[in-house]
């Protein structure tokens, strides 16, 4: 499990892929962990980020966030801030800052659930670029307390199934189904 102080390369070094492309993504990743000397470094083409599918497991909803550079309702997460080397920590600070929950904390646990490499098109004033993409899920007890991060950045809680269908990216779709099978085994506990 992880904790808000392992690095990129201490999550990865014992992250077990679940498919054949997150072997390959995980491959990718660890090689940037081990040889770039700051893998969140935004001027590499390949480098790190930390996300979150944030849950409400009583109601079995996901939050997605409408990312307008994109065109699309991703999870929300994003980059490390300089000096920043943990992936759940940036994950958490980075879903706190986009939803304004506070109460958000690993849910069952800190493991991570999906790491996936994402190709971001141009655009922003930055080239073409790829994101290795490290994915937790973080639950909420007050689901109402989201507020939205700016106007661009509208929020909407959905039920599995219709946030799958909301989004076009087959990786988010797979971490989607990695939080509904969390959300299936937990049960009728709800507990957050």
């Amino acid at each position: 499990m992880a904790t808000t102080e392992d690095t990129l390369d201490d999550l990865l070094a014992t992250y077990r892929p679940r498919t054949p492309i997150e072997a390959e993504h995980v491959r990718a990743a660890r090689a940037l962990a081990t040889a770039a000397p700051d893998p969140w470094s935004r001027a590499l083409p390949l480098h790190a980020t930390a996300s979150a599918l944030i849950v409400h497991p009583p109601t079995r909803r996901v939050l997605l966030r409408w990312h307008a550079r994109l065109g699309a309702w991703l999870q929300v997460g994003g980059h490390g801030d300089p000096g920043e080397s943990a992936p759940l920590a940036i994950a958490l600070r980075e879903a706190r800052e986009e939803t304004g929950l506070a109460d958000l904390e690993p849910w069952p646990d800190a493991s991570p659930r999906h790491v996936a490499v994402v190709p971001v098109p141009a655009g922003g004033g930055e080239p073409a670029h790829e994101h290795a993409d490290l994915r937790f899920v973080f639950a909420t007890a007050d689901p109402g307390s989201a507020r939205r991060e700016n106007a661009e950045a509208p929020l909407c809680w959905l039920g599995i199934e219709e946030a799958r269908e909301r989004t076009a990216q087959a990786n988010v779709r797979e971490s989607l189904a990695r939080a509904a099978y969390l959300l299936t085994a937990a049960g009728g506990s709800g507990r957050v």
